[in-house]
């Protein structure tokens, strides 16, 4: 599980670098009212890639490394470092990716480049603003 958790810590720097691109991106191009191209659409697609691959990983960390053995949910919820690795961390980070999942795809419905940009940067901001608030920094660059 060691090495799970490696990739999973790891690969938290390339979502989150993908996310901060994404999101300045269409940011940007909401801003300047410019034309929504294949670059953008790929920029858009590889967040959602990485950081759908990166929830796979989390499962599996979670699923196989999280060891509650006696530890009632009481408890977690007692204690502050635990309710955040086995509650709030894993929650708002499926909610984010919900929101980027749902962001996505409306975007192809859309038929001007105004509102592919504007819902892709309202959805990928709020969940890159969950995921910034979820990262456990403490731990994360120690």
């Amino acid at each position: 599980m060691a090495t799970i958790k490696f990739i999973h810590s790891y690969w938290a720097y390339l979502v989150l670098l993908v996310m901060i691109i994404a999101s300045v991106s269409s940011i940007i191009g909401m801003l300047t009212k410019k034309e929504f191209g294949a670059k953008d659409f790929r920029i858009a697609l590889f967040a959602l890639i990485v950081t759908h691959i990166q929830l796979l990983i989390g499962i599996v960390l979670f699923v196989f490394a999280n060891n509650f053995g006696d530890v009632e949910m009481g408890e977690i919820m007692k204690n502050s470092a635990l309710r955040l690795r086995n509650v709030e961390h894993p929650l708002l980070m499926v909610i984010a990716i919900m929101l980027l999942t749902i962001g996505y795809s409306k975007h192809k419905t859309k038929r001007t480049s105004a509102s592919k940009f504007r819902i892709l940067a309202v959805t990928y901001t709020l969940a890159l603003i969950a995921m910034l608030a979820m990262i456990p920094w403490n731990t994360w660059l120690a």
